[in-house]
């Protein structure tokens, strides 16, 4: 039996990704900005309403940390007011509800990975606002499932692994801070990770998800710091005689001043997520190999 599938975010890092490993599970009827203004929650039910969806997936998120400070209104708006709109309407049509959130609403400060039952304490506008949205989704009841993810990246738009490379063709040396650290998470191992779990509901998403909804942690396994995740970048790097940078150096979160703070340690514990599903991302490093082998076979 084929699935009826809103996804709303199609453009983003995730949700371009979740467009096309949905493709065999049924009918995907996909949505983002602006086509839909999810600064004004309030017209969201109507959209769930109109695809008559069995699952609703808000792969939506306000993600610029430092604007966010500036903005809270807007942000508060998008990751939190439009979340909880979104689950109502999900659950009141029979829908079960997907929600991707972060490990920016933990401050970093335990010293070992984060598993669903450590106490979130953000730091910043983005991470207090995401961690809205997730009470929202789990207080509307029905089938909510949140997932929090870390450090998301693709090959195809600007991330991390993309910043790298071009810094790398563009700088004589590289900083790269060695105190921040998480789990690296390749979006195309999210999307399908997250499509072979709607494969398991065989037909009915919602009962399936109602018996095991909740709060679970999904990202690539393992840890390592951006400076560590750098220097995997460089050394996949398909094509190293283009770069100019020769140096690749440790620096430090308080070297570079933001106005958001950022966590320093917010790697997830996923084994809950394994537990209950039978599924796991696979290492952060494996999953890298694959994107940058993606990345070479593009440019080939």
């Amino acid at each position: 039996m084929t699935l009826r599938i809103l996804l709303l975010g199609k453009i983003g890092q995730l949700g371009w990704e979740l467009l096309r490993t949905l493709a065999p599970l049924g009918e995907i009827t996909a949505f983002d900005y602006p086509e839909i203004d999810f600064s004004r929650p309030e017209s969201l039910s109507a959209v769930v309403r109109a695809a008559a969806p069995q699952v609703v997936i808000n792969a939506v998120a306000y993600t610029a940390v430092d604007r966010a400070e500036t903005e809270e209104k807007l942000v508060r708006a998008i990751n939190a007011t439009a979340t909880g709109e979104l689950a109502q309407t999900a659950r009141a049509v029979r829908a079960a509800f997907l929600h991707v959130s972060t490990d920016y609403v933990f401050d970093g400060r335990k010293g070992a990975p984060y598993t669903e039952v450590d106490a979130p304490h953000p730091l910043n506008v983005y991470g207090q606002t995401k961690l809205e949205g997730e009470q929202a989704a789990l207080q509307a009841g029905g089938a909510p499932l949140v997932l929090r993810t870390a450090w998301v990246y693709s090959t195809r738009r600007d991330s991390f692994v993309t910043k790298v490379l071009g810094w790398s063709r563009s700088l004589p040396v590289l900083k790269l801070v060695d105190d921040q650290i998480s789990n690296p998470t390749w979006a195309r191992m999210l999307a399908e990770t997250m499509a072979l779990l709607l494969a398991q509901s065989r037909g009915d998403p919602y009962e399936y998800l109602s018996e095991r909804s909740g709060l679970y942690h999904l990202a690539g396994d393992g840890y390592a710091s951006r400076l560590e995740w750098a220097q995997e970048i460089l050394k996949l790097d398909p094509h190293p005689a283009k770069r100019t940078a020769r140096e690749l150096l440790p620096a430090r979160t308080s070297d570079f001043p933001t106005p958001a703070e950022r966590p320093l340690f917010s790697a997830l514990n996923c084994d809950r997520f394994t537990r209950t599903f039978g599924l796991k991302l696979p290492a952060w490093q494996n999953a890298l190999q694959q994107a940058m082998d993606s990345l070479s076979e593009a440019s080939a």
